[in-house]
C-alpha cells in the first residue's frame, strides 16, 4: 500500500506522467494505470484522508468478488478427477458442461479461479497434475533395516525400494539385501506385479547403475535397465540432477513409508529378508487405505479409480534379468564370459560381438541379431562349445595345431615341445589356441630367450601349461640352473640320536 500511496502522490501532487512514475517506482507503465484506474473508481482524493486505514485502501482498491451461495459450486474433486483421468480434458470444457447444467453459475474467469483457490489448499505433492497411468517414480529410502543372523549373531542391513504412481500416489515397497542392478531390476517387476500394469514414463533418480550417464539432454541408460522398459512398453525418464521436485511424488512416498512404516518397525527385530517383507507388506496395504489429510479418499481408491485402468497390461512373461557386455571373439572361436568359454560359429572370429547372459542362459549377439545360444555354466577357465560352430576343415583356418607349434620352433625347441603339449591335451585343437598364443607373448615381453629357458624348466617339472610359464618367468625361475640337486640319504647325517648298525651288533654279541 505505500507503494500505490507513492504513485498516488507523484501522479496528483508532482503532475508526473505514468512513464515517468512507472520509471522511478520501477514498474510497469501499465501497472501505473491500472492502479491510478482503480483509485479513481474508489473515489480516491488526494491527499488521503488520515482516516483511511492501509486495510481499507486495499479493499477499496481491490475488493473481494463475493461467493453468491445462491448459485451451484463446482464439484472440485470431481473436476480433479476427471483432469486426472482424461489427458486432453481442459478446465474450459468442465466450465462448458458446468454452465449447461447450471445457466446461472459462475462465469469462466471466476470458475477457474474458485478451482485454483481449493486446488492450492493440498499438499504440494497432491496438487502435481500427474495424468492417469501416466508415471511410476522410483527411488531408495536412506534409512536402512538391520535383519540378525540367527546362527551367527550378525546384523546385515536391509534397503528400501519404493516405488509410487503420479496420479493416485498409490505406493509400493520392499526389502532388498542390495541396491546393485540385479536387485534395481527384480524390485522394477514386483513392483509393476503389483500395480498390476505398466505406466507410460518410469522415473528413477540419477542412479549410477541405473544411468549410466545422466546428461540433461540425452541420458545413457544402462543397456539392462533399457532392455526391462522395452520388454514392458514403457520408456526411463530419469530426473534431473539435483532437481529432486522432479521425482517430488517418491520423495513424498519415501517421507512417508520411512514415518507410517519404517518407524512402526523401530522395535522389531527380524531374522530374514522374509519375514521383514511380511510385516512391510502389512503395514504397506494400511498405508495404501489411510485416508489423506486434505482430500476425502484413499490411495487404494484413487488407484482403482484413476491408475488401475489407464495402466498399460503386463507382458505375459516376466522381465529375465540379463547382463550385457561387448566382447571380442578369440581365434579359437570363443568367448568369454563370467570366466567360462562359449563357442560361436567360426566365421565370426575376430569380431566385436555382445554378450546378453542371464541366471540361465547365455546368448551371442552380433549387429543385435543372435548368432548363438548357450546354457549358462559356473566353472572357470572351461569352455562349452558347440560341434556346429567347428570349421570343416582346420586347413581353412590360419589358427592350427601345427601353425602354433612352428612359431615355437621360432623360438626354440622346448616352446614348440610346451606347445604341442598344450594342444594335445585339449579335446579340441582349437581350444588351445588362446594359451597357445599367450604363452607366445611371452616372448615380447621377456624376450625369447628367456622363454625358452623357462620352456625347459616347465618341461622337466613336468608342468607344459600357460600358468606354469607364467609363474617361472615372473619368479625369474627360469634363470636358476636345470641341475638336480643331490639328496642327501636318510641318517646319512650322524647326531646323538642316531645308533647306527655297530649298536646293533653290539647287543648280538651280547646276547
Amino acid at each position: 500500500m505505500r507503494h500505490i500511496k507513492e504513485i498516488l502522490r507523484l501522479k496528483f501532487e508532482l503532475k508526473l506522467d505514468n512513464r515517468q512514475i512507472a520509471r522511478s517506482c520501477n514498474i510497469p507503465h501499465s501497472t501505473v494505470a491500472n492502479y491510478l484506474r482503480r483509485a479513481e473508481a474508489g473515489g480516491f482524493a488526494w491527499p488521503l484522508s488520515p482516516e483511511i486505514s492501509e486495510a481499507d485502501l486495499e479493499m477499496r482498491l481491490f475488493p473481494t468478488v463475493p461467493v453468491n451461495r445462491d448459485i451451484p459450486m463446482p464439484d472440485f474433486k470431481t473436476m480433479r478427477t476427471e483432469l486426472l483421468r482424461y489427458k486432453h480434458l481442459t478446465l474450459e470444457l468442465l466450465w462448458q458442461e458446468y454452465k449447461q447444467a447450471y445457466p446461472e453459475g459462475y462465469q469462466y474467469s471466476w470458475y477457474c479461479e474458485l478451482y485454483g483457490r481449493w486446488a492450492q489448499k493440498l499438499d504440494v505433492y497432491l496438487r502435481q497434475e500427474h495424468r492417469a497411468g501416466e508415471r511410476m517414480f522410483v527411488d531408495h529410502a536412506g534409512p536402512t533395516v538391520p535383519v540378525v543372523d540367527r546362527e551367527t549373531g550378525l546384523i546385515k542391513e536391509a534397503s528400501i525400494f519404493i516405488a509410487v504412481l503420479g496420479a493416485s500416489n498409490y505406493t509400493f515397497c520392499e526389502a532388498v539385501w542390495k541396491r546393485d542392478l540385479p536387485s534395481w531390476i527384480g524390485s522394477h517387476n514386483r513392483a509393476v506385479e503389483f500395480f498390476q500394469g505398466v505406466t507410460t514414463i518410469t522415473t528413477p533418480d540419477n542412479w549410477k547403475t541405473g544411468i549410466k550417464d545422466s546428461c540433461y539432454y540425452d541420458p545413457e541408460l544402462n543397456p539392462t535397465y533399457r532392455d526391462w522398459a522395452e520388454h514392458y512398453g514403457t520408456v526411463i525418464i530419469p530426473a534431473r540432477v539435483k532437481k529432486p521436485r522432479d521425482k517430488a511424488k517418491v520423495e513424498g512416498g519415501v517421507l512417508i513409508v520411512e514415518r507410517w512404516i519404517l518407524a512402526a518397525l523401530r522395535h522389531h527385530t527380524f531374522f530374514s529378508l522374509a519375514e521383514l517383507n511380511g510385516a512391510v507388506y502389512k503395514l504397506l496395504i494400511l498405508l495404501n487405505q489411510k485416508k489423506f489429510k486434505k482430500l476425502d479418499t484413499t490411495r487404494a481408491r484413487l488407484f482403482e479409480e484413476l491408475d488401475r485402468p489407464a495402466l498399460k497390461p503386463l507382458p505375459a512373461i516376466p522381465f529375465e534379468f540379463a547382463e550385457r557386455k561387448k566382447v571380442t571373439v578369440h581365434p579359437d572361436y570363443h568367448v568369454e564370459v563370467d570366466h567360462h568359454y562359449y563357442s560361436v560359429p567360426y566365421k565370426y572370429q575376430g569380431e566385436q560381438v555382445e554378450a546378453l547372459f542371464s541366471e540361465k542362459t547365455v546368448e551371442i549377439l552380433f549387429k543385435e541379431k543372435r548368432i548363438a545360444l548357450h546354457t549358462r555354466s559356473y566353472i572357470p577357465g572351461k569352455h562349452t562349445t558347440v560341434n556346429e560352430h567347428r570349421p570343416e576343415k582346420h586347413q581353412d583356418l590360419k589358427w592350427t595345431s601345427s601353425y602354433m607349434v612352428d612359431r615355437g620352433r621360432e623360438v626354440g625347441p622346448a616352446t614348440a615341445d610346451v606347445l604341442q603339449r598344450i594342444m594335445n591335451e585339449r579335446k579340441h585343437p582349437e581350444l588351445g589356441y588362446r594359451s597357445c598364443l599367450g604363452v607366445l607373448r611371452f616372448g615380447k615381453r621377456y624376450s625369447n630367450e628367456r622363454l625358452e629357458a623357462a620352456c625347459r624348466r616347465a618341461i622337466v617339472m613336468n608342468a607344459a601349461s600357460y600358468r606354469s610359464i607364467k609363474s617361472i618367468l615372473e619368479n625369474a625361475l627360469d634363470r636358476e640352473p636345470l641341475e638336480p640337486v643331490e639328496i642327501p640319504a636318510a641318517h646319512a647325517e650322524v647326531h646323538p640320536n642316531v645308533r647306527g648298525s655297530a649298536y646293533y651288533r653290539k647287543e648280538e654279541e651280547v646276547a
